[in-house]
Parts: C-alpha cells; structure tokens; sequence
C-alpha cells in the first residue's frame, strides 16, 4: 500500500503529540521535519533519529532552493503545526493536497496571533480549534475540520493550552485520515461569515492591569495571561507586583470607590476595588497593605 506522504513544518509542545499519532498510523508517512529557523525543540529532531526521518531547516520556505529540496520528497501534502512563516503561491502549490494548518481558534473568528488570550479577555463561553488549507491570506483559507470546547469559569491560560495541545493533534490527525480516505468536504469562510475576525499579537506592556476598567474585565485579563504566560502586571508605590489569579464575585455590589486600592486582606490575598465593585486577586508575589492603591 502506497503511503500517504507528510512534509511536516512544525515547532514545540504543539507538535508533539501530533507527529505521534501520525506516525503510529501504518497509512501515513512523515518525509521530513522542517522546525522554526530559531527553535529550542529537542524532542522533534529527536523524534527524527528516532524514526530516521530527514530533519533540517528552511531560513526562507518560500526560496528556490527550499522549493526543489522540498519538491524532491514528492509529498502528497505538506502540513503546519506552530510554524512561523508565511507560505506563498509557488510552495502551496507544490503537492496535490496543498498545505493545511492546524489554528486554535474558531475561524472565521479568532484568526491572527494568540488565541487563547484573546478568548479569555473577551469572556468567551468556548474556544475553537480548526484545521484548514493555507492559501495567500492569514488564516483565511477553507476549514476542512473544526471543534469547540467549552469554556469554564476555572479555567485559565494554563489549562486552555492543556486542551489544546492535545485536541490539536487529534484534530490534525483526523483531518489527514480524511485525505486519507478521500472524504475532505472543505467548507469556505466567508459562507460563515462575511468579515470575520482578526486578533492582534500582544507584546511586552500588555500585561498591565487597568484598575478602572469593570470587575469582570479585569478578572478575565489575569487569566488570560496567568503562567505559562507573563502575568498580569500592577505598579504599586514604584514597584511592579505580578499577579497570577484572581476570584470574581458575580454577586459584588456596584459602588463609586477608587479603583487600584486594597480594600481588605483574605486568607489567599487581597479584595481590591475596581471600577464597578471589587475582585479578590491571589497568587501575588509581594505583600501588600490594606489602603495602598495600585496606579492605574
């Protein structure tokens, strides 16, 4: 049986457990592992003496000479997990099955640069994961598989990336066996929705806290960036101060204060006013006093 054959571009914990699941199916063939130019993953090139794959990096993807090296492996699809550059016509157009990327987010919604923050900032009830063709837009091409998972108020950053690390890989898996089994029933954007969305990518100072915007607000933007991500941020007295959690009492009552001022100390941390009423903020990394004001 002639295998079904995989240029894999791909980097990190996203690609991991995807490449395992392909390579364990008897179907699927992984050619070769293109990394990120600047990667720090070991367990990919490892993965490749492992298995003997062919393992070696492409400064520019789109170049003549990555072209005809990649052109040589005959793929029958080239696939994109957490890879950081930009395929153009020629390369897209170089196997049968084009290329596919695996996106966590709910497209046409959600397309650009971190998702999982996003979501959490904008109070979604759910995330999505998508697996759709590359072609010359950002994250525009036709969805050939898309899940939701739902989103709890317990959840965080940290246990969003859990899920998709792992609900990446199956989705990814499953829509290369749908290649597989010649059943792919892409579906275009724009018949979702007209415009959709884009999200920007956040970089350094957008992690400071804004004590005057609402209770849920910023109970939603310390989660969004608790660990792995940087942590929300708030100046006290001069000195920066990380905050990793935070409660939301639903029930709070509304009332004119000054917002950035510790109200009380807890058994986990500290009630702090905001613009509507107040949150509980947990995890701090410095000791605070009741009546000090964050700046805001």
């Amino acid at each position: 049986m002639k295998k079904f054959r995989i240029g894999y571009f791909a980097d990190g914990p996203w690609s991991h457990l995807a490449f395992e699941k392909i390579n364990q199916d008897p179907r699927l063939e992984i050619a070769f592992i293109v990394p990120r130019s600047d990667t720090k993953d070991y367990t990919l090139k490892a993965y490749a003496d492992k298995f003997s794959i062919d393992y070696f990096k492409c400064e520019n993807v789109n170049s003549e000479d990555s072209l005809e090296k990649i052109d040589a492996y005959n793929c029958d699809i080239l696939v994109s997990m957490s890879f950081n550059q930009i395929f153009k016509e020629e390369i897209i157009n170089l196997t049968p099955n084009k290329i596919i990327n695996c996106h966590a987010g709910k497209l046409p919604f959600y397309r650009g640069r971190n998702i999982l923050n996003w979501v959490l900032i904008n109070d979604e009830s759910e995330f999505g994961i998508t697996v759709h063709y590359v072609d010359k837009g950002i994250d525009t091409g036709d969805i050939i598989l898309q899940r939701t998972f739902p989103i709890s108020e317990n959840d965080s950053y940290s246990s969003l990336l859990n899920v998709a690390f792992t609900e990446c890989a199956n989705i990814l898996y499953d829509s290369l066996v749908l290649f597989v089994d010649n059943k792919v029933n892409p579906v275009v954007q724009n018949t979702i929705h007209h415009l959709g969305m884009y999200c920007g990518r956040r970089v350094d100072g957008d992690e400071i806290i804004d004590w005057n915007d609402t209770s849920r607000n910023i109970f939603n933007f310390i989660r969004s960036i608790s660990t792995p991500g940087p942590q929300a941020n708030a100046v006290i007295s001069g000195k920066t101060v990380k905050i990793n959690k935070a409660k939301y009492f639903k029930d709070a009552p509304q009332y004119i204060g000054k917002p950035g001022q510790i109200l009380s100390k807890t058994s986990g941390g500290y009630l702090v006013k905001t613009k509507d009423s107040f949150i509980e903020v947990l995890e701090v990394d410095s000791k605070l006093r009741i009546g000090q004001k964050f700046e805001n």
